[in-house]
């Protein structure tokens, strides 16, 4: 199974993350947002599995600092839009498998990677 991880390598999120896969013999791709940006494609995919509220970051300092006018009324587009031009909105990780883990918790990469 491929594994690819998406968010930004300075995040202690990430670095957790990607500590456990490391520790697990797990090999993975690593996307960096801040130097590669998010494929609006691969985002709408996303979007598709798990929903966008899953995936924006409503408690990080991006989404925090936007003008109040973005912030209210989200729509799935209005929410793709601003994770396309601000990609440090998504929470992280995102790693990309058989299926999408949001976040990092090491017991729901356990039950996952187990079988």
């Amino acid at each position: 199974m491929s594994v690819a991880i998406y968010g930004i390598k300075s995040c202690d999120t990430m670095k957790k993350a990607m500590v456990w896969l490391d520790a697990h013999g797990i090999a993975y791709i690593f996307h960096d947002y801040k130097k590669e940006g998010v494929d609006r494609a691969r985002l709408l995919g996303w979007v598709r599995e798990v929903g966008w509220a899953e995936l924006i970051n409503r408690s990080g300092t991006t989404f925090r600092k936007l003008p109040e006018a973005d912030k209210t009324d989200l729509t799935e587009e209005k929410a793709i839009q601003l994770m396309t031009d601000n990609p440090s909105m998504i929470r992280r990780p995102v790693l990309e498998a058989a299926t999408l883990l949001i976040g990092f918790k090491p017991e729901r990469y356990a039950e996952f990677f187990k079988g």
